[in-house]
């Protein structure tokens, strides 16, 4: 191990770009749909030793090694982002005549931008650098960091923060319900990285004790919460039925077909019970499912009332509009609708957080008066809500809507959760065909559920719909791209689970022990070498 290190830290050039961009690949085969939990210890077991040939050139200016560190942090961001998220180039070729031009902004282009928060990470790791296991905590510092400020930093995007490669099962999940999702990136860094050590031996013993603490609390407290809490429903709960229809994403965009896609829909909903089972309360369409403007056609209501049972309560993803003054453009909102038995919508609720170059374009005045037409022309035309509206069913019961891509943002949940019942995610991932990212996406939705110690209700258009409980585990659900439905019971939820501001505390006191170690590290190194 000691030699294979010393190979590490002593290549330069070609060699060092490329094992940096292959180390960070490497790590996202840590990420659904492959799982590999180990592929994460190597990426970062590399990526110390090769900090460690930066730092074994302490006459460098301090700037001239900042940048060594930013560089190398943003080759290996580059690599992980790149293999986490090809696949979302595959929405451009949804229209391929029009986007395909994008395409190497989508694949290549977004990893380049999201690599500039691991340089940043790398860069702050460098400025406490030592010889020992404080190096570790080093790292986890800037990781720790640079992923909280990716969450909100130009309109943020989390997607496969570090933390999710630690928390592939419901047994390891449970962390997040005590430190949050970037509490536990900055712990699982410091662990991902304690092979390192033996490829110095300086600090071994100590870190690798220190790092299979932290392993063992991580299972202990999911074996913990998953042996005593209880979600199990009584039997009186309501029902959920998910529809999933897999329908083509070229076929909703090209509009000619809207009423056989809106009879799929309710064909689907109006599927028999199985036998002995209670017929659904709550049936649940996909994002953007329905193909009109609702307040705009009566004659689709009434289908609705047609279809449903007494008392049964459709809720649907659909295009709300609203008209300003004459002369000004209507705003589109992407909402989900609350439609009774009657065909009365009970209420709905927009989306707050919108998907740039995928709902709206960021800047979009500043970029026609630059003539950069092509960019405009992206898919958009959506209007953000202000303000996030929960929705109340007749039977009490009161659903957190996140639509599409806002469940990855643990931000993105404020403190009107403790009036929900349970999490609500509708979402359309057909954009993305058969990748990883509709696994992916799952995934992070899952987390939701336990950091919020709430059920989770998802359906999507291919998949994967589910009913997801407050611990992380799937009760019932459809696989990706199995056309159907599922009914379910929607399980209780956790008590006593932390809230958003305990969270948050517990991952600045974890970001500060990290630092702390790191510093005292770098001190001693300091007055080593003096």
């Amino acid at each position: 191990m000691e030699r294979l290190a010393g190979k590490v830290m002593l290549l330069w050039g070609v060699r060092r770009v490329a094992l940096a961009i292959a180390a960070g690949a490497f790590g996202a085969l840590a990420l659904p749909p492959f799982g590999v939990f180990g592929a994460l210890f190597i990426s970062f077991t590399l990526l110390v030793w090769l900090m460690d040939g930066l730092a074994s050139h302490p006459q460098s200016a301090l700037l001239a090694r900042l940048r060594s560190a930013f560089f190398l942090g943003w080759l290996f961001g580059l690599g992980y982002f790149v293999a986490g998220l090809w696949w979302l180039g595959n929405a451009l070729l949804v229209e391929a005549d029009q986007f395909a031009w994008a395409l190497p902004l989508a694949v290549l282009g977004l990893p380049a931008f999201l690599a500039l928060f691991y340089g940043l990470a790398t860069s702050l790791a460098s400025l406490l650098w030592s010889d020992g296991f404080g190096r570790l905590s080093a790292l986890a510092v800037g990781f720790g960091l640079a992923e909280w400020l990716r969450s909100f930093l130009a309109t943020g995007f989390p997607w496969n923060a570090i933390g999710y490669g630690a928390m592939p099962i419901p047994l390891m999940m449970q962390s997040a319900a005590a430190v949050g999702l970037f509490g536990v990136t900055t712990l699982a860094v410091f662990v991902f990285s304690a092979p390192a050590l033996f490829g110095t031996r300086r600090g071994l013993r100590a870190g690798l004790a220190m790092a299979s603490l932290l392993f063992a609390a991580h299972l202990g407290y999911g074996a913990y919460r998953l042996t005593t809490v209880d979600t199990t429903p009584d039997g009186t709960g309501t029902i959920v039925r998910l529809v999933q229809p897999v329908l083509d994403q070229s076929r909703k965009l090209e509009n000619t077909d809207r009423a056989e896609i809106f009879e799929e829909h309710l064909a689907l909903s109006a599927l028999p019970s199985r036998a002995g089972e209670r017929r659904p309360d709550v049936i649940v369409w996909p994002e953007t499912s329905v193909p009109f403007i609702l307040t705009e056609n009566q004659d689709a209501l009434a289908r609705i009332a047609e279809v449903l049972q007494d008392g049964q309560i459709l809720i649907a993803g659909a295009v709300r509009v609203e008209y300003a003054a004459a002369g000004t453009a209507p705003r589109f909102y992407n909402s989900v609708y609350m439609i009774d038995s009657n065909g009365q919508i009970l209420g709905a609720s927009d989306k707050v957080h919108l998907t740039p170059f995928g709902e709206y374009v960021p800047f979009e005045d500043w970029l026609m008066d630059w003539g950069v037409d092509s960019l405009v022309a992206l898919p958009g035309g959506f209007t953000a809500a202000a303000t996030r509206s929960l929705l109340t069913l007749p039977n009490a019961m009161t659903l957190y809507p996140l639509i599409c891509y806002e469940a990855i943002f643990p931000g993105e949940i404020g403190s009107d959760i403790r009036q929900a019942t349970a999490i609500l995610n509708i979402t359309n991932d057909a954009w993305f065909g058969d990748t990883p990212g509709p696994y992916q996406h799952f995934q992070q939705a899952r987390l939701r559920a336990v950091e919020t110690g709430l059920p989770l209700i998802r359906d999507a258009n291919s998949g994967i719909s589910a009913v997801v409980d407050p611990l992380g585990r799937v009760v019932t659900g459809l696989a990706f791209n199995r056309k159907g439905v599922v009914d379910s019971e929607v399980p209780a939820s956790t008590a006593g689970n932390w809230d958003s501001a305990a969270r948050e505390i517990h991952q600045w006191l974890i970001l500060f022990s990290m630092f702390l170690i790191a510093w005292i590290a770098r001190r001693g190194l300091k007055s080593a070498t003096n």
